[in-house]
């Protein structure tokens, strides 16, 4: 049996009355008296295919109409182009065999299914619309945040994810550990004995690759990091998650605009990307989910991305602080209130805010000539709030180049031995 996958069909549909066999899963399966409608996924491509079989033609005909959602088919059948229908063409099916039945109690039905609960079946989740355009647009993200950097000259570089490294202010972080938690070896002043774990010394998951990274970067010169980070803040809010990707990229003899025109290149090469390569996904978000978003996305990549300091943002909000929930105030962090008034009401596109005050940034980051700032940048998008954070690092008279590690250490940076 030589399959064709759905998408091929869509990409370059054969002739009409055409022989061609498809395997997937039934989304929905209607019929009458003597003839029925399948709508078959097989995973390749957002959209369904409609198949059509026909009582006089099936000798099956009585089996696959009972057939419910989640069904596993093979159907051979002739292409039927159907240009004045809402998909170009159907298979009007000769055979179809089952491949694998699904039982009546199936838990997915045509309705729509909340993620709560979606949450309590997640192997099957992948089935839904909303899941499997969200899967299949993570995917083509992450293909295209390789591609740009590949294109740019960066080294990807895959950074420990069990270390005994932190981050500075990366927030609580996961243990890991080999040691019996019931019954741990202790030392003489009660304190746990690691030197008896699996590593000799306490470790955790990752908060962060930044530490390997910057020691790549000062040898290969541009470097980026993308895999799983691992968060324990007990934070249950849209905006925390306890594992997620992140990107960090590194770049030696680089200043905060490389930072952010780099940001800015990428942003937009991904939205691009995107928007060729998943249509139909994102025409489903903007259906059901966002009404704003394809214009959102596209207002994204034909803007240039706006620039305002700190000082200057605060002044704009303080005239607006009347509508916040959070004052603002010189001196303290911005909220994603702010963030989201700035990008949505002020701007209408994507804001770096730059150059913040020394004492609530980190303590690498570069100190500006005021002595009162530091060059630091955030990258504010609407609808979202701050998306990239960005230091301009400080200059370490030569000991960087020289003595990568010993740098690390003095700035207080747990290297692991």
């Amino acid at each position: 049996m030589k399959r064709c996958e759905i998408n091929t069909l869509f990409e370059a549909t054969p002739a009409e009355g055409a022989v061609v066999t498809v395997a997937g899963w039934a989304r929905t399966v209607r019929d009458s008296k003597t003839i029925g409608f399948i709508a078959l996924s097989d995973g390749s491509c957002f959209k369904t295919l409609q198949v059509v079989f026909e009582e006089a033609r099936l000798a099956n005909f009585k089996e696959i109409a009972k057939c419910g959602a989640g069904t596993a088919l093979i159907v051979t059948g002739r292409v039927v182009l159907t240009p004045e229908a809402k998909q170009p063409f159907e298979l009007n099916a000769d055979s179809i065999a089952v491949e694998g039945d699904c039982p009546p109690e199936y838990p997915l039905q045509k309705k729509r299914h909340s993620a709560e609960f979606l949450r309590t079946m997640p192997h099957l989740r992948a089935r839904t619309n909303t899941f499997s355009a969200a899967f299949r647009v993570r995917g083509e993200a992450a293909y295209a945040l390789h591609d740009f950097f590949h294109k740019n000259g960066f080294v990807y570089m895959h950074t420990p994810l069990i270390t005994g490294s932190d981050c500075e202010g990366a927030g609580e972080m996961f243990q890991v550990t080999t040691l019996d938690l019931a019954n741990p070896p202790r030392n003489a002043d009660g304190s746990i004995d690691y030197s008896q774990d699996f590593f000799g010394r306490e470790t955790n998951l990752t908060v962060s690759g930044q530490l390997e990274g910057e020691s790549m970067a000062l040898a290969l010169g541009k470097i980026y990091t993308f895999g799983p980070t691992f968060r324990a803040e007990n934070s249950n809010t849209p905006r925390h998650a306890a594992e997620f990707w992140m990107i960090e990229p590194e770049m030696a003899f680089a200043d905060l605009t490389d930072y952010m025109d780099t940001a800015e290149a990428m942003i937009k090469s991904v939205v691009e990307h995107l928007l060729t390569a998943c249509p139909d996904e994102l025409e489903f978000f903007n259906q059901f989910y966002d009404k704003t978003l394809l214009q959102r996305l596209g207002a994204l990549v034909n803007s240039e991305f706006a620039r305002v300091s700190y000082t200057d943002a605060v002044q704009i909000l303080q005239a607006h602080n009347d509508e916040f929930e959070y004052k603002v105030d010189w001196g303290t962090d911005l909220q994603t209130e702010h963030e989201r008034y700035l990008t949505e009401q002020v701007y209408q596109k994507p804001v770096f805010v730059t150059d913040y005050p020394k004492e609530i940034k980190s303590f690498y980051m570069r100190q500006n000539e005021d002595g009162k700032t530091v060059a630091a940048a955030d990258m504010l998008v609407p609808g979202v709030g701050e998306l990239w954070r960005q230091p301009a690092r400080r200059a370490a008279a030569g000991l960087a180049a020289a003595h990568p590690r010993a740098w690390h250490a003095r700035r207080g940076l747990c290297v692991v031995p």
